[in-house]
């Protein structure tokens, strides 16, 4: 009898750790950061299509996702104000398709870079925050697990 309940026991055990584990995988974040460093619309598009499709993909499986963008060198005029082809998208994208799903990083050393060659200050679109390096923003999301892409 005791080897019955022994054995009622740890199959109960492992039933419900193996629905346990199903539950923590079906909650699991996915994170991914995107670069960009290039000054050219198609690949700008291209950016924001990849965080769109990765964002929907994981909503219609009932998963979250979190997408980072990170702008530096000629990518940074994707997120400057004065010159982003793409920045009514972006706008849309962050205040009403994945508002908290979706960040972007702007590379201040480009930015400082920019204003000295440029001789005026360099004004960056409101849903971007500045970051002292984009390469060094790509390694910390990286350290803190995020998959990396660069179309």
């Amino acid at each position: 009898m005791q080897k019955i309940m022994l054995s009622l026991v740890v199959a109960l055990g492992l039933g419900l750790s193996a629905l346990s584990g199903a539950a923590a995988e079906e909650s699991k974040l996915h994170r991914v950061v995107i670069q960009i460093d290039q000054n050219d619309p198609d690949v700008m598009n291209m950016v924001l299509n990849n965080a769109k499709n990765v964002i929907e993909y994981y909503r219609s499986k009932s998963e979250d996702a979190q997408v980072e963008i990170v702008a530096y060198g000629p990518g940074l005029h994707m997120l400057r104000d004065d010159t982003s082809p793409v920045k009514e998208r972006i706008k849309q994208m962050t205040e009403k398709d994945f508002p908290s799903k979706l960040a972007f990083a702007a590379c201040n050393n480009t930015k400082q870079g920019m204003e000295k060659r440029e001789g005026h200050a360099i004004t960056i679109i409101p849903q971007a925050t500045i970051v002292p390096a984009g390469v060094v923003r790509i390694m910390q999301l990286e350290e803190q697990g995020y998959s990396y892409v660069k179309p």
